[in-house]
């Protein structure tokens, strides 16, 4: 790898790809050189960083030559044809889809969990869905000292996971409900404006389960390195342009604490703990938006747990940062690191 490295957007205008190109800038991340490409269509837009205004290419797979770092967000298919041609030609992709994530022979890496998997890599790293990175961020502390045994999740999911055009037509589609007029939908499924619905990802039949859901689940398991924890989801698309929010409830091998959990979580790399119960003050999609946190509040023991070893959370994440670019940049400054 060369020293600074030279860095590849794949997807550079959707709205992962903007957020690459901000948390690259922010976090100063030492590269000599930014390479941005993206659809035919887009080709030969202008993106600024650092203050310089940077031309986007069509993706081809003469794309990669020299490039040491390629940060994928275009989708799956794009991922599976062009991710292993650019790992081919010297490249480390850092892919954002779920094309690979579930391959052994890739690590699925969120930096505050398993740094030590990107030893494994062999020129593709996946990046873990946005849903499973805003809930376990705060759960792997937790479970490093109280070992987990049964997750119990309820997404509240932004129009951000469906990308830029999604979060476009929940803002036609407020405006139009607004002024008493019909608008029929053409990115998700139902009608997005004072809606809320399933998630829009295909549903097993046999299950019932999506796939969102089952992504939760397995990926979960991989990233601890644990396949017996027991895990459900449902997940719901609320009309909230960015940042996921969760309920969580959490089963624990022993006995725990809500003040145990409150303390543990205050000292945790990635979290913010926002649980002010006399101010009735939680976290919330305008707080976490933005910025890199979890933020975590309403800890409290589960009622229906005589047991005492289940605790109830509420976590809010920004899903284009935490939950997509920001993870696949702490991935890359690893990659960085570690050359």
């Amino acid at each position: 790898m060369n020293h600074p490295p030279i860095v590849a957007i794949v997807g550079a205008t959707g709205a992962v790809g903007v957020e690459f190109l901000r948390c690259l800038e922010e976090r100063n991340f030492p590269l000599a050189e930014l390479r941005l490409f993206a659809s035919a269509r887009s080709a030969g837009k202008h993106m600024t960083f650092r203050g310089q205004s940077l031309v986007v290419h069509e993706l081809t797979e003469q794309s990669f030559s020299g490039v040491d770092i390629a940060l994928f967000s275009a989708g799956g298919s794009l991922s599976k044809k062009f991710g292993p041609i650019a790992a081919k030609a010297g490249a480390v992709v850092i892919d954002n889809s779920s094309a690979f994530r579930m391959n052994p022979d890739v690590p699925l890496i969120v930096p505050e969990i398993n740094p030590q998997e990107i030893n494994n890599h062999k020129g593709i790293i996946a990046n873990p869905n946005c849903s499973t990175i805003i809930a376990i961020v705060p759960l792997w502390p937790l479970h490093k000292i109280n070992r987990i045994t049964r997750i119990i999740a309820a997404t509240y999911q932004a129009a951000s996971g469906a990308g830029a055009a999604a979060m476009q037509e929940l803002l036609d589609a407020t405006k139009a409900a607004l002024n008493g007029q019909e608008y029929p939908p053409t990115v998700l499924p139902h009608p997005y404006a004072f809606n809320v619905f399933s998630h829009n990802a295909s549903v097993d039949l046999q299950t019932g389960y999506n796939e969102e859901e089952i992504k939760m689940v397995k990926e979960t398991r991989k990233i601890f390195g644990d396949p017996d924890i027991r895990i459900s989801a449902t997940c719901v698309r609320v009309p909230v342009l960015r940042a996921h929010c969760e309920s969580l409830t959490v089963e624990f091998m022993s006995p725990i604490q809500a003040d145990q959990v409150r303390d543990i979580l205050s000292h945790a790399p990635g979290v913010k703990v926002v649980d002010q119960r006399e101010k009735n003050y939680f976290p919330m999609p305008r707080d976490a938006s933005g910025q890199g946190d979890i933020l975590v509040g309403r800890i409290r023991n589960d009622l229906s747990d005589p047991t005492g070893r289940s605790i109830a959370l509420f976590v809010a994440g920004d899903q284009l940062l935490k939950g997509a670019a920001l993870n696949a940049v702490q991935i890359a400054e690893l990659l960085v690191a570690k050359n």
